[in-house]
């Protein structure tokens, strides 16, 4: 039986460590259902906690933290820069905002929220600089291609430790997490639930009952023995809970393997292909 636990850790390629699972925040705009959730989860032993300036609820996560009063090393906290504030300048500017109502002195990581064509090169050397000035622990990327990333390779002095993507059973990005692997990077899963639209898959199902645990503990049980971070989103105590809770079994590799041939390839997002304008607006996270 595997160690490991809600607590678990990764070393990152700068050598910062960070949470293996974490509580996304996404979609959550009542003040009161963020704080609720964040204190909830951190009570659950939940320690990264992932927002977006897209979002609009970094200052509801700012006052969770602030309200739970602890040591700050104990937590884990990532922002993304919009595709609006991409570009030198605007990132450096709305970063402060977001510092400003997170109420910190700095972010454990930051990332691209969406590739833009406009400003590629630039904003990545906002995110470098405020990495210099130690605002920034560590700097990644979210939905980026091979091709993304290869090219950003071409002019970048530190590359993303961190890729956040769409990834569940049905989206397994094999090919994705292997490149980020090979290139000393981890994968981040987001919507690693599927937004729920796997629960009532018979594989699952019957995986789960095995187990005598729910569709949502197998998935990310399946996440965790394959190698993903992933930050699962949830506004009820109850499921926060739960999803902490899958340290505890382990599936076999038929199970893996059974899971992993639900790929289907399809997205919740859209293809993360280059985006030529700001305001070309996607149905991402």
């Amino acid at each position: 039986m595997t160690k490991q636990n809600i607590g678990s850790k990764v070393k990152l390629a700068d050598g910062n460590e960070m949470p293996v699972q974490g509580l996304g925040v996404y979609r959550m705009t009542d003040e009161n259902q963020v704080i609720n959730s964040v204190k909830s989860a951190y009570h659950d032993g939940y320690r990264l906690f992932d927002t977006a300036q897209m979002y609009k609820n970094e200052a509801a996560v700012g006052k969770a933290v602030k309200d739970l009063n602890v040591n700050r090393d104990d937590l884990f906290i990532t922002t993304k820069i919009a595709e609006e504030n991409q570009g030198y300048d605007k990132v450096m500017s709305s970063f402060e905002e977001s510092l400003k109502k997170l109420q910190l002195d700095y972010v454990d990581m930051l990332l691209v929220h969406w590739p833009i064509h406009t400003h590629f090169f630039e904003t990545w050397r906002a995110f470098e600089s405020l990495k210099e000035q130690g605002l920034v622990k560590s700097i990644g990327t979210s939905n980026y291609g091979m091709l993304h990333l290869q090219y950003l390779a071409t002019k970048a002095n530190e590359m993303p430790v961190v890729n956040q993507l769409e990834v569940h059973p049905y989206l397994s990005q094999q090919a994705m997490v292997d490149f980020d692997r090979e290139n000393h990077i981890v994968t981040q899963a987001w919507a690693p639930l599927g937004r729920g639209r796997i629960f009532d898959d018979p594989v699952i199902v019957k995986i789960a009952e095995a187990h005598d645990k729910s569709a949502a503990q197998v998935i990310l049980r399946w996440h965790l023995q394959r190698g993903d971070t992933f930050i699962p989103k949830s506004v009820h105590p109850q499921r926060i809970q739960q999803n902490a809770d899958i340290y505890d079994f382990e599936l076999s590799d038929d199970e893996m393997e059974q899971i992993a041939g639900l790929n289907r390839n399809t997205r919740i997002s859209q293809e993360p292909e280059m985006v030529y304008e700001i305001g070309h607006q996607y149905p991402h996270h």
